[in-house]
């Protein structure tokens, strides 16, 4: 896919996730504005459905390529019935099983009775992909959603950079930049206003001169 396609496939995720994320606002699983189809991917199969399914890959570099690093998947789960179900896995077609963790403590992932559970975001459950292989940015994945009772619920979702948009839903993990790369990585720290961390040239001069002063007293 050229990057000019690849742009296109990304903004047009990026419109739809935001208005599609508007309209899960309404009071309620059974909303109206939960009927309007979102652009991005969706399902529903039985008393399941699957919203604004993405897998977010790292943030672009700053060369505009793709980061390398774990890629999340990030959807909403609907349970439209009056038994809860778990979510036993997450897999995306050529790539493997994501890794589930709760949004608190440990044990499986619940989609409540008459309810809904987030994939992605602070606070949120998560499913990662420590080792994303070699999907692409701007192309879309088949993700399979594996639910106790329902089974398999399939789909194919787009993959994106956590940019823009999808900043606040992308992986956690950044890796840090390797060694004599450019420190732009977020979890570098700044010096404090005022305090400079490394010497001038008038200060390695004023202290050789103070040291040279001392042995001639000596």
């Amino acid at each position: 896919m050229s990057s000019s396609l690849r742009r296109g496939a990304l903004a047009a995720a990026a419109i739809a996730f935001s208005i599609a994320s508007l309209a899960a606002c309404g009071a309620g699983n059974d909303a109206q504005t939960l009927e309007v189809k979102p652009d991005n991917a969706a399902v529903s199969v039985g008393v399941i459905k699957v919203q604004n399914a993405l897998v977010i890959t790292q943030p672009l570099t700053e060369s505009g390529t793709e980061g390398t690093g774990p890629a999340v998947i990030s959807a909403t789960v609907f349970n439209n019935s009056k038994d809860p179900q778990t979510l036993d896995s997450v897999s995306v077609d050529g790539v493997g099983t994501a890794t589930l963790t709760p949004a608190k403590g440990k044990g499986k992932l619940v989609v409540p009775a008459f309810g809904s559970l987030v994939l992605g975001g602070k606070g949120n459950a998560s499913a990662a992909l420590t080792d994303p292989g070699n999907i692409t940015d701007g192309n879309a994945q088949k993700v399979t959603f594996t639910l106790s009772t329902t089974g398999g619920v399939s789909l194919s979702a787009f993959v994106v950079p956590a940019d823009s948009y999808f900043t606040k839903w992308g992986p956690t993990s950044i890796p840090t930049p390797a060694a004599g790369a450019s420190a732009t990585a977020t979890t570098s720290t700044s010096p404090k206003p005022g305090k400079s961390t490394s010497a001038t040239p008038t200060d390695s001069a004023s202290a050789s001169a103070t040291a040279t002063e001392s042995a001639s007293a000596g």
